[in-house]
Parts: structure tokens; C-alpha cells; sequence
């Protein structure tokens, strides 16, 4: 066993135009402040970080930590969320998509995938400039508008879909695995990697890479109402990153799992501040530590009533105590009565 790295915090929903949340420096020291030991780079946001330059230069790289360590944290990993989720798009979803790429690319699906493409070789270039073994992104989607089948889906649709989504993902992969850190897909709604199915389905059609892994995110877990300690027990080798991140699922009459089109603060399912919510971290934690994870507990900040700030100064706390520090003996070693391999025989009569 080993003891859980943190508290740590991803920046992409803390970072803005006004001090200290608009540079490196100032946020770093604003999470170290509150306790955190560790902090998640979103690379898209020029705030904070270059990605471009950080998979060419190491003295940039350098640079990053040396900012990071003055502060008093360090880099836990980057994040290509954004760019992974255009990796694949379904085409009902091109123009809600573009904000995620250049105004240039606006309108232009394929130089936008080409774009999303060269962006994760290019995080994981960053990744191995900078030391890192895990890099969170999104699978992207593009059978999720057939989630539910009505009306009925032709026979192989989704199978093609993931037949394509791999083909689009098995090069990304290599080139992670040519930098020496793992590709942890966010287990999340659409995605059409989103449980633990569509991953398998996913991880069969890669061959079982060995960089495919999981950024395992309870709060999504919560909002499907899928066993997410269960599933821990089934994918606990494949889980390389943790978001700390709180859900409640209160169905009603009204309401269930889809929540119809209630905007966040009136869905049966949404997402708390850390502690403000169903999650069982109490379990989370022990399942992790009971299997070995020696990753980052990372604090994901997203409430529909709680400031952010406030959510945050309570995450680093709560992560704090929840990780446990692993034992060194067995609580019984004080009732140890010392024996050895002939006394063994001779109590089970085989002297």
C-alpha cells in the first residue's frame, strides 16, 4: 500500500483576468495558501501555461516548476480536456464545439480535429519535458447522441463509432507511451467513454494499451447512479489520476438520471462543493489506498451554490483529512508470539 498524494487542485475553474488568478505565480501561491500541496494545469489557458512552448523547450519547463516550487507546490499534471473532446465530434455538435478551438478553425470540423490531434502530441511532449507519468483529457463522442436507443439503432452502429473513435486515439496513445506517461481518459457523461462498458469496449479496440487509463471522477458516477467503490474494485489498475469532486442525485417525481432541462440548481442529479454532497470518500479513500494508488487527490471545483473560493479554502481540508497514511505493521504485532517453520509443523501435527 501506499499513501495518496495531496491535497492538490486543478486550476481551469479558478483561473481569470483579475490577480491572483491571472497568472502562475499569484495562483500558485493563492493554492498554497490555502493548504494545497499540488496544482492540475488546464493547457489551454495562455494564463497560466504555454503549452506549445513546453513540449520544445525544457528551460521552460524548468522555468514552470521553479515558479511552482517558490510558491510551495508542485506540478501534479496537465490537462487536455478541451482538446481531447475534439479529438471526435459528432457533427450535431460542431458549433457548440468550435469555442473550443481557434476562432480560425470555426466552422472547419476536420482542421479542428487536425488541431485537437496535434495538441495532445503535444501535451505529451510537455508531459515528459516536465517529469510527468499521468496527462487527464477527454475521450471526445460520437455515438453519444444515440445513448438512448430510440428509435432503434441500426445494427453496428456503435460498434463503428468505437472502431473509429480508437483509430483516432491509437497514435495519441503511442506517442504517450513513447513519452513515458500514462493517457487518463475523465470517465464522464458525453463522452462516449462515460462507464465502465464504453471504456472496456474502448480498451479491447486499443489492444489493451497500456497508456489507456482512467481519470476517475466520482461525481459522474453519482449523477448515473453506477457503483462507483464497485467500480474502483474492477478498474483499480487501470485508475491513474482521482478528481475530488461531490454530486447528490435526489430524484423526485419530476425528475431522474436525465433531469429533463432544469438549468443546475433544479436537477435531481448536480454537482456540490466537496464534502456538500453524497459522494462516500470515507470509501473512496480506503479503496485507494487498499489497491495502491500513489497518484494525486485532485480537487475539482464545480457547485451550483457554493462560491468558488469558499469551495476551494474547504476541498484542501477536506482532502487533508481524508488521506490515510498507510501503516508500516499489522495492529495485531503486539500479540506476535514468534515462531518459526518447525513450530509451525509441529502445530499442525506434522512434526
Amino acid at each position: 500500500m501506499k499513501t495518496i498524494k495531496g491535497p492538490a487542485i486543478f486550476l481551469a475553474q479558478f483561473a481569470g483576468d483579475a490577480a491572483p488568478f491571472d497568472n502562475l505565480d499569484g495562483i500558485a501561491r493563492w493554492a498554497a495558501e490555502l493548504g494545497f500541496k499540488g496544482v492540475q494545469i488546464p493547457s489551454w489557458d495562455r494564463r497560466l501555461f504555454d503549452l506549445e512552448k513546453a513540449a520544445s523547450s525544457k528551460a521552460y519547463c524548468d522555468e514552470v516548476k521553479g515558479i511552482l516550487a517558490d510558491a510551495g507546490v508542485e506540478l501534479t499534471e496537465l490537462s487536455t480536456h478541451l482538446q481531447g473532446q475534439l479529438v471526435a465530434v459528432h457533427p450535431a455538435y460542431d458549433s457548440l464545439f468550435d469555442g473550443f478551438a481557434p476562432p480560425e478553425l470555426h466552422g472547419k470540423p476536420a482542421a479542428r480535429q487536425a488541431w485537437a490531434v496535434e495538441q495532445l502530441h503535444l501535451g505529451a511532449k510537455a508531459s515528459a519535458n516536465l517529469g510527468l507519468t499521468a496527462h487527464a483529457t477527454f475521450s471526445g463522442a460520437l455515438a453519444w447522441p444515440y445513448l438512448y436507443p430510440w428509435p432503434q439503432r441500426p445494427p453496428g452502429l456503435i460498434e463503428t463509432a468505437f472502431d473509429e473513435l480508437a483509430k483516432r486515439w491509437r497514435p495519441i496513445l503511442d506517442a504517450f507511451d513513447e513519452a513515458g506517461c500514462d493517457l487518463c481518459y475523465e470517465i464522464h457523461p458525453g463522452e462516449d467513454l462515460f462507464d465502465g462498458t464504453t471504456f472496456s469496449m474502448f480498451l479491447d479496440r486499443v489492444g489493451g494499451h497500456k497508456r489507456c487509463n482512467i481519470l476517475f471522477d466520482p461525481s459522474h458516477f453519482v449523477l448515473q447512479q453506477l457503483d462507483y467503490l464497485g467500480y474502483i474494485d474492477v478498474f483499480h489498475d487501470r485508475i491513474r489520476m482521482f478528481h475530488a469532486k461531490d454530486a447528490e442525485f435526489n430524484p423526485s417525481p419530476l425528475q431522474g438520471v436525465y433531469s429533463g432541462y432544469a438549468p443546475w440548481q433544479d436537477r435531481a442529479g448536480r454537482f456540490r462543493s466537496l464534502g456538500d454532497g453524497q459522494v462516500d470518500f470515507r470509501g473512496i479513500f480506503s479503496k485507494l489506498t487498499q489497491y495502491g494508488f500513489d497518484g494525486w487527490a485532485v480537487l475539482e471545483w464545480e457547485c451550483c451554490l457554493k462560491h468558488p473560493e469558499q469551495g476551494a479554502a474547504e476541498g484542501a481540508r477536506f482532502i487533508a483529512d481524508h488521506i490515510i497514511r498507510v501503516t508500516d505493521r499489522a495492529f495485531d504485532d503486539f500479540a506476535d508470539a514468534g515462531t518459526d517453520e518447525a513450530a509451525n509443523r509441529r502445530i499442525l501435527g506434522l512434526a
